[in-house]
């Protein structure tokens, strides 16, 4: 589980004293097949996710909720192509409105981890001192924490397991991280000639860090975060199959695939679908996340 939730540290230091120019990566990445590929598939994603309906709604009535027990796993049929689940709901319908929560924790979940990456990361990188060291002492106990049975634990403590609280406890295991990258991108950037320049001219710690530190600090970790939100999806998933995850009525890949360990062997379609989708998903994230990381990264062109 730790690897669903991590990324690889990079030494940070090429990326804040080389600028990158303003058309160059973004050309190169066009012409990447690769590229175009995984945006593709994110921009897909993000539509299925913000108007589900729509999607849903090109082979019968697009409802994940009318369901008919007559039709009880039933194979593929005309208006609904990948059949019926156990409880007589059109598949394609849950599998197409499960992009909504399980891309939602995905991405808030990875937002939440970035900012608090961003935030510590600066105190810790910036300040020194103590504060770094209060700050580097937490993330190590975090490391030393078994992932997987700390999410569980804390998400067994909550009574309603919604996106928003299952987020927050993603988001709760996986800043350490980010925030460790951060924090080495800021030291990189703290001394930096432009940087005590603005300190001697008299410029307050806030403005430093938000006109000068950050922006040339932040993109090793812009470019993992991207590559991190496939992991999180997956981590989601894995914790909604093994029963702590999201709950019923919500509707996620998670729930689908926690519902199909049952009658996989017989119906077949049940976990095949979702199963699909969010390997889609992650693929596109991962890939997605690569190409940035080629292109911004100085050290590797």
């Amino acid at each position: 589980m730790t690897s669903l939730l991590s990324a690889p540290e990079a030494a940070p230091a090429s990326s804040a004293l080389e600028p990158v120019p303003a058309n160059g990566p973004l050309r190169s990445l066009l012409r990447r097949p690769r590229f175009v590929f995984s945006a593709f598939v994110v921009v897909l994603l993000c539509a299925v996710a913000a108007g589900p309906g729509f999607f849903a709604g090109w082979f019968g009535h697009g409802d994940p909720h009318a369901c008919d027990l007559d039709h009880s796993g039933h194979g593929p049929t005309a208006g609904h192509p990948f059949g019926y689940d156990i409880q007589g709901c059109d598949l394609y319908s849950n599998v197409i409105h499960g992009t909504r929560d399980s891309l939602g924790i995905g991405l808030l979940t990875t937002a939440v981890t970035l900012v608090t990456a961003v935030v510590l990361g600066c105190l810790a990188g910036y300040f020194g001192g103590l504060l770094d060291l209060l700050i580097s002492r937490l993330m190590d106990v975090f490391f030393g924490f078994p992932v997987l049975i700390g999410m569980i634990v804390v998400l067994e403590t909550f009574s309603v397991h919604s996106v928003t609280s299952v987020s927050l406890v993603l988001a709760l295991f996986s800043w350490p991280v980010l925030t460790r990258i951060m924090r080495s991108s800021v030291l990189t950037v703290r001394d930096l000639d432009y940087v005590v320049a603005a300190r001697e001219l008299g410029a307050g710690h806030l403005r430093i860090l938000v006109r000068h530190v950050i922006p040339n600090a932040i993109a090793p970790v812009a470019v993992l975060t991207s590559m991190s939100i496939g992991g999180v999806i997956t981590a989601e998933a894995s914790l909604t199959f093994l029963g702590v995850g999201l709950k019923a009525p919500a509707v996620s890949w998670g729930v689908q695939l926690n519902t199909a360990q049952q009658y996989f062997t017989d119906h077949l379609g049940l976990l095949l679908f979702p199963s699909l989708f969010l390997s889609l998903a992650v693929l596109g994230f991962v890939l997605l996340g690569d190409c940035l990381r080629d292109a911004f990264d100085p050290r590797l062109r």
